[in-house]
């Protein structure tokens, strides 16, 4: 029998009325302890610093490597949610070879008239190389084996991911002058609507973080005036924070109490997705804070099964039509049947055809097949909506 001190049940489902600042502020008070993380070389502004010189001398030792993997991921899920790895690149050849691909980009983009989109702030405010991965393979594939080569890549992204993850990554150039960002969350329901965070229940928001590791590698060198990112250490802990920092006071307790550290080039940081950050704003006069984000994804995001859902979205949509006409179809049975049929999720996509300009994700299959049926299309108009949706998806 319960008794009758026992806390209440952790809610299944979250709203925007579950968001309290003070119990924010409880999970972002937790001060990280150097003891607790025997292979870091320093706590600065509640963050944990890593000696990468140090950490590849464990590269012969599978038990040691083993135990900092662990201590990362602790510090990912229960610590500070962010680490510094001091001189994780340390190739400044092949660094210089990757950036000089990455100007050419850029500069390709300009010459073009191409103002690239972007999540969080204006187009064009900044440069952004929307699959920077595959772009840097193509072109410069020596180079790319040389710099993801590199032993401490993989150890972090197997730290909190395990083997068989999925690499992609885009560059991020803050001109002088760039705005900094609001705080935010990141991928996956970092993306979404608060009222879209909402439908999913209390332990998706959980497996969201787990699903990605966000890393930045630092290109050039990024004192503070050049606005390297913010960050809010704990805040990963908070359980309805993909709800809570799209809401003002968590924005205005980010902006008085996050903190910002100095990279020099080499340096990389990695975080939970679920971490308050935020880019700063770079203050200086001719630094163009150059970074190359890396976003690792999870091997399990994926069906059992390979499905050709255009095919079946093409198909099952003049069934959908006559249904309705002959009035056996309700308008909440059609689009259960549709959630059945066709890709209800933006990503991956191609930004550089999609970009994120008035959302932060383009539509879905579902979503058109949606509108198509509301409008009352006709077919062939649909099945010219999904080929154009599907050449946008292909890199």
């Amino acid at each position: 029998m319960p008794t009758t001190d026992a806390a209440p049940p952790a809610p299944f489902w979250l709203s925007q009325q579950d968001c309290d600042l003070q119990d924010f502020i409880a999970a972002v008070s937790e001060r990280t302890a150097l003891a607790d993380y025997p292979h870091a070389a320093a706590v600065r502004e509640n963050i944990l610093l890593y000696d990468c010189d140090a950490v590849r001398g464990l590269a012969g030792d599978p038990a040691a490597l083993r135990a900092l993997q662990a201590e990362w991921g602790k510090a990912l899920m229960d610590g500070p949610g962010v680490i510094v790895l001091q001189r994780a690149v340390t190739d400044m050849q092949t660094l210089e070879q990757v950036n000089g691909v990455f100007r050419n980009l850029i500069a390709g983009q300009h010459a073009s008239g191409q103002a690239g989109g972007d999540h969080f702030a204006k187009p064009g405010a900044n440069d952004r190389i929307w699959n920077a991965q595959q772009k840097l393979c193509l072109r410069a594939p020596e180079a790319f084996a040389r710099y993801y080569a590199n032993p401490v890549f993989a150890w972090i992204a197997e730290s909190w991911l395990g083997p068989a993850y999925q690499m992609t990554a885009q560059v991020n150039v803050v001109n002088p002058g760039g705005a900094a960002q609001a705080p935010h969350r990141d991928f996956h329901l970092g993306f979404q609507s608060a009222t879209a965070c909402a439908a999913y229940p209390a332990p998706v928001h959980q497996m969201s973080a787990l699903l990605t590791l966000q890393g930045a590698v630092a290109h050039c060198d990024m004192p503070l005036e050049s606005g390297p990112t913010l960050y809010l250490p704990g805040s990963q802990r908070y359980r309805a924070g993909f709800l809570a920092w799209q809401q003002r006071p968590f924005r205005d307790y980010f902006a008085q109490h996050c903190v910002q550290l100095p990279l020099s080039r080499g340096d990389a940081v990695f975080f939970n997705p679920a971490l308050f950050h935020a880019a700063g704003h770079n203050r200086s006069t001719g630094i163009r804070r150059m970074a190359n984000l890396l976003q690792v994804s999870s091997p399990f995001g994926r069906a059992m099964e390979a499905l050709d859902r255009r095919a079946m979205s093409a198909a099952l949509y003049p069934a959908l039509q006559a249904l309705r006409a002959r009035g056996v179809l309700s308008g909440d049975g059609a689009r259960h049947a549709i959630a059945a049929c066709a890709e209800g999720y933006a990503f991956p996509c191609n930004l550089d055809r999609d970009q994120p300009i008035g959302g932060m994700a383009p539509p879905t299959q579902q979503q058109i097949m949606l509108q198509a049926l509301e409008q009352d299309w006709p077919p062939a108009r649909l099945a010219d909506a999904l080929d154009s949706h599907a050449w946008r998806q292909q890199a």
